[in-house]
């Protein structure tokens, strides 16, 4: 019997821990599956996936940059993906062709339950309207917030996006610039594209007090970690929850069985990924 093969693709993808996780979803599972890193140019992604998924291959995730050139590409879109207009996970259509979906979303919402467990109705600070926060805001609002500000470095960015979840039916949505946030925030998720190049967004220290503080670049005490607690956050989280969550759901997309993130979240973190 043949291994089913699955890839993460990426530019860069070196530094990718979803092999790792992938093959300890598997061992937990009793999955028989091959999963590797690809290196796409960045004018070859399409040619790319067509090499991979038109050989062995059964199913892909998409990282940076690719995210939304994967969305052009698929057949069809699962809502949260059309709504981020970003695909991470690529699964076989038995239609025929292929489905996008974007788990980001759930799975930072999925950590983020993990560790303030039973906390609903609370009010968010997201940091960024790029596209990591656009994968992510509409289940932060379904299962998580009782209110959302989106700040940006350019607020008519933030504004937009906010428009867009009105549009989509989403309420109690306010965009800001980061010059003009307040505080009296329960959770903070940073979304920004700083933090990827060590940096730390530009807002005032009193949007953090008080406030439970989520990095989703993961790396343990990250830039805006540590500036985060030194300027009154209660508690503060990488990402690295949230890239083994979304990991989990992809897997249960293409092997229709959900395996447990947390002993796979602990090993990493024990190994200081």
């Amino acid at each position: 019997m043949s291994t089913d093969r699955y890839a993460v693709v990426g530019n860069p993808i070196a530094h990718s821990l979803s092999p790792d996780i992938h093959a300890a979803f598997a061992a937990q599972t009793g999955e028989s599956m091959s999963y590797e890193r690809i290196e796409a140019p960045l004018d070859g992604f399409v040619r790319t996936v067509e090499e991979f998924l038109g050989g062995s291959g059964r199913g892909l995730n998409v990282t940076l940059p690719f995210k939304g050139e994967a969305a052009e590409w698929v057949g069809k879109l699962d809502p949260g993906a059309a709504f981020a207009q970003a695909v991470n996970t690529i699964v076989e259509d038995p239609a025929g062709g292929y489905v996008g979906f974007n788990t980001d979303g759930p799975g930072l919402v999925m950590d983020i339950e993990r560790l303030l467990p039973g906390r609903t109705g609370l009010s968010v600070l997201l940091l960024g309207a790029g596209g990591a926060a656009r994968g992510v805001v509409a289940p932060l609002l379904e299962r998580i917030a009782r209110s959302l500000t989106i700040a940006n470095r350019t607020e008519e960015k933030a504004q937009a996006l906010a428009e867009k979840l009105d549009d989509a039916g989403y309420g109690a949505v306010e965009a800001a610039g980061f010059d003009g946030l307040g505080g009296g925030y329960d959770l903070v998720v940073n979304a920004t594209s700083a933090g990827l190049a060590g940096g730390v967004p530009a807002i005032p220290a009193s949007a953090v007090v008080g406030a439970f503080c989520y990095d989703m670049v993961y790396g343990g005490e990250t830039a805006f970690i540590r500036w985060a607690r030194n300027a009154g956050a209660v508690d503060c989280a990488d990402g690295l929850g949230m890239l083994v969550g979304q990991a989990a759901l992809a897997f249960e997309l293409w092997r229709g069985v959900l395996p447990e993130v947390e002993p796979v979240r602990r090993a990493l973190a024990a190994a200081g990924s």
